[in-house]
This record gives structure tokens, C-alpha cells and sequence, in this order.
């Protein structure tokens, strides 16, 4: 797998369409700090660890809905391993005008875009989510 975040977003996104409450997905540290942020940000339920079918550990996504629709209306992967997207705190960009949120990896670690702006700290923007 060349891209383990696009692949966890994928799976996000298509659970959500299709209504799934839980969806699961390979354990990393690097997808256990987005997903901390994502819930945080109050998009999804939380998460858990657990040991997946095949016997490796794997992260167990309790999605989030409201009045029957996904609360993810939108999740985009910015910064991907071909074309990797670096930006200063300054030109992190607001989604959808402060309704959304970037998800920034920076040196003091994964964060939400308001976040990195209130450290005064940049980095790799990772998605979006709306």
C-alpha cells in the first residue's frame, strides 16, 4: 500500500455513504493521531484497537451521524506520497471558510489547522474535512 492514509480516508468515506456505524482499518501511529484529531473535532465517534482477522492490529472506527446523514460530508487527501504539500502558518487554509478543518502534521505533531494557527506552527497538510 503506497498511500496508508488516502486508504483510511477511502474507507471512511465509503462506510459513510454506505451507513455503516463501524468501519476498520490497519493500526499505525501516523492514522491513530488523524483519527485522534478527527475525533476531537467531534466528525467521528472515537476509535479503538483491537487485533484484526488476519491477526494484526488494527483500529476499529466508530463513525458519527446526524439526523441520518454522515457528519463527513466531505473528506479530501491533500498532501499525497507523489506530491507532498507543505505550507507555512500563514497560508494554511481555511475549509469552507472555518466550517471545516485541514489536518496539519507539524513538528509539535498532528493537529487541526485553528490548532497549528494558534501555535504559530506549519507543516504537511494531510486532508481536508467537511
Amino acid at each position: 500500500m503506497n498511500d496508508p492514509i488516502g486508504d483510511m480516508l477511502t474507507r471512511i468515506r465509503n462506510a459513510g455513504m454506505r451507513g455503516k456505524s463501524t468501519v476498520s482499518t490497519p493500526a499505525s501511529k501516523l492514522r491513530a493521531w488523524v483519527l485522534d484529531v478527527l475525533a476531537d473535532e467531534g466528525y467521528i465517534r472515537g476509535y479503538e484497537k483491537m487485533t484484526g482477522k488476519d491477526g494484526h492490529p488494527a483500529l476499529e472506527i466508530s463513525l458519527k451521524y446526524y439526523e441520518g446523514e454522515p457528519v463527513i460530508r466531505e473528506l479530501k487527501r491533500v498532501s499525497k506520497p507523489g506530491r507532498r504539500v507543505y505550507l507555512g502558518v500563514q497560508n494554511i487554509p481555511q475549509v469552507r471558510q472555518g466550517l471545516g478543518i485541514s489536518v496539519v502534521s507539524t513538528p509539535k505533531g498532528v493537529m487541526s489547522d485553528h490548532a497549528a494557527r494558534a501555535q504559530n506552527v506549519g507543516g504537511e497538510v494531510l486532508c481536508t474535512v467537511f
